[in-house]
């Protein structure tokens, strides 16, 4: 029973990092196939010079199909990735950390400052 919590702990682990390697090299790709395409204005793609034209040839539709195919696939590994992530666990807030150091009989809250005389 423990060696198949185990497994498929080890087998959770190596889907996140195969996810995670995926979401990385999708993202690069399609921030270099957004910089190569040649908008109506030059671009990027100019300094290239011309790279992008001549990879993805002359026409557009391609491209654009590729790009939204690209934008479609980083947004589904971006939620994959986000629902299978381990939560860490949340730092209590100030207002939690005031709670925990209230004496057990009710009274002030603990703190250093004395009071002033008047």
């Amino acid at each position: 029973m423990l060696a198949g919590i185990l497994l498929l702990a080890s087998a959770l682990g190596i889907f996140k990092g195969f996810i995670f390697v995926a979401f990385v090299f999708v993202s690069l790709l399609l921030v270099l196939v957004v910089l190569l395409q040649e908008p109506k204005g030059g671009g990027l793609s100019g300094a290239f010079g011309g790279v992008g034209a001549e990879t993805f040839g002359v026409q557009t539709g391609g491209v654009n199909r590729f790009t939204s195919t690209l934008a479609a696939l980083f947004l589904g590994l971006a939620i994959l990735y986000a629902a299978i992530r381990e939560e860490a666990p949340a730092a209590p807030s100030d207002y939690e950390r005031e709670e925990l150091t209230v004496p057990a009989g009710g009274g002030d809250p603990v703190s250093d400052d004395k009071p002033e005389d008047k």
